[in-house]
């Protein structure tokens, strides 16, 4: 699709990204604003996380339910503690071994979040991402990110800038290409607010994956 001629895309090398367009696309981010931007098999919507009005971006710009909670990601396992209640033990195991990577996790989360981050849930999915631009943005705004798929809610998500929707990229504020993404079905999503925890979506990393990883928590 062809892009409006003021959309501004910045081009960014998907395994070295340049300090400054990285610190370029997580100002726009910090001054509440919403940016394209690549995860490890889609391009997502990257906001502040914990910025309220810049949430209800992303839901207006993907025309999503709010009924409907964002998952984030975050640059460091200590910014779990602004996030969550609790880190279980099982929780911590599933994190040494697939983080980052492709697990979202579901916690319980802290009563202080925007209420449309969490759809006025009690809780969050969480996630490190592995792509270097993500992981690097993530760390250059220094908190959580949205990163729900940058397409119009019901669509197919993007691998490429060029598959984003019209509607989508005509309100975003910045478009950070990295080139072709995978693709694919995206995380395996795990909630670990119950014990055992149960798997609620299989996707990238096999679901026996996880459960050998939970059994040899409980052999010791």
């Amino acid at each position: 699709m062809k892009k409006p001629k003021s959309l501004k895309i910045i081009q960014a090398d998907p395994l070295n990204p340049r300090d400054d367009h990285i610190v370029a696309c997580s100002q726009i981010i910090k001054d509440g604003g919403v940016i394209v931007f690549p995860t490890q098999y889609l391009y997502g919507l990257g906001a502040d996380a914990l910025n309220a009005k810049a949430v209800d971006r992303v839901f207006e710009i993907k025309q999503r339910s709010y009924h409907k909670p964002l998952l984030v990601l975050i640059p460091y396992r200590k910014d779990l503690t602004k996030l969550v209640q609790h880190v279980s033990s099982a929780a911590v195991h599933i994190m040494n071994c697939f983080w980052p990577g492709a697990v979202t996790l579901i916690f319980k989360a802290k009563n202080t979040l925007p209420t449309n981050l969490t759809a006025d849930t009690d809780k969050i999915g969480i996630r490190m991402p592995q792509h270097p631009v993500a992981l690097a943005l993530s760390r250059s705004v220094g908190g959580p990110l949205t990163a729900t798929s940058a397409n119009i809610t019901g669509d197919s998500g993007c691998s490429t800038v060029s598959d984003i929707d019209p509607r989508i990229s005509d309100k975003v504020d910045l478009i950070l290409d990295a080139g072709p993404l995978k693709g694919g079905i995206g995380s395996t999503v795990v909630d670990v607010t119950v014990d055992p925890p149960i798997i609620l979506r299989e996707g990238a990393i096999p679901a026996k994956d996880i459960f050998f990883v939970l059994e040899t928590l409980q052999m010791r």
